[in-house]
């Protein structure tokens, strides 16, 4: 199940054409979007934005794809200014109702749909940079979110390494957790050309209701981001291993011409 929404374009750059993008039932479902947290509730990797944000001396913060709002409710709580934006509503729902939230500035939309802003870092944690599959649609993210940054401004993100084969771990047995009285997994539908796809299964256990939910993933090699940043207008400062997943993950620092 998946939901499609076409968004506007920012005038700075051309529209590119039959750009539409999909939000996964998981996030999007009012049903659905309220699991999130207790079925990932390790968010141990949130921990490295909030300490890159104060290594980079962050006033101002864009979360994209902020999802239920941990992150931007974690920043907003340290006194930064933050603006979150998520194109899932259900998502957003329950970020609006955490402890906090009404410090956060949420936006529902994408990075084109963003009103003129100067923030000082950008992120994308978790899958969030993977969900763009064609270069079209993330050179044009990655256009959208420059436009948001100030001169000398940073965007940090997080991809997982091609080269590590994550997907592998994405079976039934090793995927399932259990919380919150639902049970969840995860199911491979489809490698190839750089896509990973997948299919997540929920189950209300009180009811026996099974959901379901399709999504894609592109993994691109470090050298493929690298260049593609180059071709949206950043430098490359540093790319690192994030500390929760050694190995697994590349976290990509780029910045703006100051």
């Amino acid at each position: 199940m998946k939901l499609s929404t076409t968004h506007r374009w920012t005038s700075a750059y051309p529209r590119p054409t039959n750009l539409t993008l999909v939000v996964d039932a998981l996030f999007a479902d009012p049903r659905l979007a309220p699991l999130y947290d207790a079925l990932d509730a390790d968010r141990r990797d949130l921990s490295a934005y909030v300490a890159l944000a104060a290594e980079f001396g962050a006033a101002t913060v864009l979360d994209i794809g902020c999802g239920t709002g941990t992150l931007a409710c974690l920043l907003a709580d340290r006194g930064l200014s933050v603006t979150a934006l998520d194109p899932a509503a259900a998502s957003l729902a329950v970020a609006r109702s955490k402890p906090g939230a009404e410090r956060v500035r949420w936006l529902h939309g994408y990075p084109a749909d963003l009103p003129p802003l100067a923030v000082d870092l950008a992120t994308m944690t978790g899958n969030v940079a993977q969900v763009f599959l064609t270069d079209e649609e993330w050179t044009a993210t990655l256009r959208s979110v420059r436009e948001a940054l100030r001169p000398g401004g940073r965007l940090i993100f997080e991809t997982r390494d091609p080269a590590a084969q994550a997907w592998l771990d994405w079976t039934p047995e090793k995927s399932h957790r259990r919380a919150a009285g639902v049970r969840q997994w995860h199911e491979i539908t489809g490698v190839g050309d750089g896509l990973v796809s997948f299919e997540s299964t929920i189950v209300f256990e009180a009811e026996g209701t099974r959901v379901t939910s399709t999504s894609t993933l592109r993994f691109r090699t470090r050298a493929e981001i690298a260049d593609s940043l180059a071709r949206a207008g950043y430098r490359v400062e540093e790319v690192r291993e994030a500390p929760d997943r050694p190995g697994l993950e590349m976290v990509f620092i780029a910045t703006t011409p100051g």
